[in-house]
């Protein structure tokens, strides 16, 4: 990957580390799949504010609704449902930790369904080394997770399979511009959502009075969506699908970085020994180092 591509993995991988933890504020008093309806809605608002105004056109969408929908469906409503949903059972640290096996699903889905990222072994190592390090960093928080349910788990590992499976698929969008893909996705991902939730919910059952929650998922819906998914599409047409679904290790490691810069929380050794090996694993996947 180039210095760009990896200052955008950077990046990502701290806005969407913020996503767990604003998430679980708003689960608590936003059924799942109500708070996935305003994730994705907001973050579709936001970006076709954002298209009007760099005068971008729309259209590429239209011409292609039903893959649109397809990748809104693996990219944004399975995975978000599932997480939310989970997250309403187990804590942040092993959601995260689980989230961070995307990249091990999406380098076998790749290995399958693509000619130009086959499975390799720095490939498995790298990634091998990233989930212990991922592991690592949560310590001793973790052990406190594992009494969660087996379905609550499984749910979260069911979302990391269909952020690989979305991954690979994205890759076909390569000839659109990444901030139309993720107005196009999101807006798509929106239009599934809205039956679902008016199917399910009353209206008392969605909204809340708290200003925290509201914070919480604008920030899910600006921040960790809209942004956040303009930079993935980017990498995804830039760097590959392995590379991009790297952006699940430094999850959690962001997680953490992020509570020691603004809520002065203080850092643990194992903490520092977990992000060394996600660093380890992010060189070993690159391969630069080695080569040389």
């Amino acid at each position: 990957m180039s210095a760009r591509d990896w200052g955008q993995l950077l990046l990502l991988g701290g806005l969407w580390g913020g996503s767990f933890f604003f998430a679980r504020i708003a689960v608590a008093e936003i059924p799942p799949l109500a708070l996935v309806l305003y994730r994705v809605s907001i973050a579709a608002l936001v970006l076709h504010l954002w298209l009007r105004m760099r005068g971008i056109s729309f259209a590429p969408v239209l011409a292609r609704p039903s893959s649109f929908l397809c990748l809104a469906l693996l990219n944004n409503v399975i995975p978000f449902s599932l997480i939310f949903t989970g997250q309403t059972k187990i804590g942040a640290g092993l959601a995260s930790v689980l989230y961070a096996t995307t990249p091990l699903w999406t380098i076998l889905v790749a290995n399958l369904l693509t000619a130009d990222e086959k499975l390799s072994t720095a490939k498995l190592t790298g990634v091998g080394l990233g989930i212990a390090g991922a592991a690592v960093m949560i310590g001793p928080g973790l052990l406190s997770d594992l009494g969660g349910p087996t379905w609550a788990k499984l749910a979260v590992i069911g979302a990391a399979i269909s952020y690989a499976l979305a991954v690979v698929y994205a890759k076909r969008f390569r000839d659109i511009k990444p901030s139309v893909v993720a107005a196009g996705q999101l807006t798509a991902a929106t239009v599934l959502m809205v039956p679902i939730v008016f199917l399910l919910y009353g209206a008392d059952e969605i909204v809340t009075s708290t200003p925290s929650t509201w914070m919480a998922v604008g920030i899910l819906g600006v921040f960790t969506t809209a942004v956040a998914f303009i930079l993935y599409f980017n990498l995804i047409a830039s760097a590959g699908a392995t590379n991009a679904s790297l952006v699940t290790l430094l999850v959690p490691a962001s997680a953490i970085m992020l509570g020691s810069v603004f809520l002065g929380e203080r850092l643990e050794p194992y903490e520092f020994a977990g992000l060394a090996l996600i660093l380890s694993s992010l060189l070993v996947v690159d391969g630069r180092l080695f080569r040389r």
